[in-house]
């Protein structure tokens, strides 16, 4: 009876550890990422990286964040506050054309007031639902490819990490679900509060200028932003197949803060850099 009963434990052990091995359904990675990413990278590192883990975070982010935009624009309060601060922006760019010779103050006038006219009338509108509908995917995926293509680099020669490009791809991929999470709180926060924001950093719930040193620094206090880069850590040691995962966290936020850093210091050096910030 004894041995008939170590036989048959074996067979068991094999069995849990066949299950053990299936893959993940993309729902379950999804789910994976909000409540156990390590366990959950560790699990999809055993299999070939797939492009549907990837790329359907990056379509998700794409359709969220251009509805995000037609929500908040169909608020007249916030589509106005957007307006003025394009205008400002415009109309600090011409000062500085002014102030270094390239045109004179009657031309600057004249065109910051052609400016103004074009950005109302349906030619606007419909130059910015276009902007919208192919900037952001053209933006978004260039974005992608350049900021995987460098972590490939970090993670071979840096890091000394094991993992393929796809590897890079999925361990960036996933953690965007949290980026989906952000934009819609975002949006429910600028509706209720009815100003524009961009994120929900602390800059952006005081409604601070993000080229001051102060908004700078404040902005990067974003739990959903620090959440996203812990967890995109996380996702590039296990895809490299490394032991040591603090490493990889610590190597992304400093990585991500020293870029936030530099370009800072870009736009007090080419002020309309600061175009592209939040």
């Amino acid at each position: 009876m004894e041995e008939k009963q170590n036989q048959d434990a074996p067979k068991m052990s094999s069995v849990e550890d066949a299950q053990e091995e299936q893959e993940l359904t993309h729902t379950d990675k999804l789910v994976g990422v909000f409540t156990e990413p390590q366990p959950m990278f560790s699990r999809i590192a055993k299999f070939p990286a797939k492009t549907s883990d990837w790329l359907i975070p990056v379509l998700v982010v794409i359709v969220v964040a251009i509805l995000s935009q037609f929500v908040m624009m169909s608020n007249p309060e916030i589509k106005l506050q957007q307006q003025e601060k394009m205008m400002q922006n415009i109309e600090k760019g011409l000062d500085d054309a002014v102030k270094e010779g390239k045109m004179t103050q009657e031309q600057a006038d004249q065109q910051l007031e052609q400016i103004q006219e074009n950005m109302s009338g349906e030619a606007a509108n419909m130059f910015q639902t276009i902007s919208l509908v192919v900037g952001i995917p053209f933006g978004m995926f260039i974005v992608f490819f350049v900021v995987t293509g460098f972590f490939l680099l970090v993670s071979k020669y840096g890091l000394k990490g094991g993992g393929e490009y796809k590897d890079i791809m999925v361990a960036y991929g996933l953690p965007m679900y949290i980026s989906v999470i952000e934009i819609i709180i975002s949006v429910i926060a600028a509706l209720a509060m009815g100003k524009l924001m961009t994120g929900l950093s602390a800059a952006d719930l005081m409604g601070m200028d993000k080229t001051t040193t102060t908004g700078f620094l404040l902005s990067k206090a974003n739990p959903l932003s620090i959440w996203f880069y812990v967890v995109f850590g996380i996702g590039l040691a296990k895809m490299n197949k490394a032991d040591d995962v603090k490493k990889y966290v610590i190597a992304v936020v400093v990585i991500w803060l020293g870029f936030s850093l530099l370009f800072y210091f870009l736009t007090k050096t080419f002020p309309f850099l600061g175009n592209f910030t939040g």
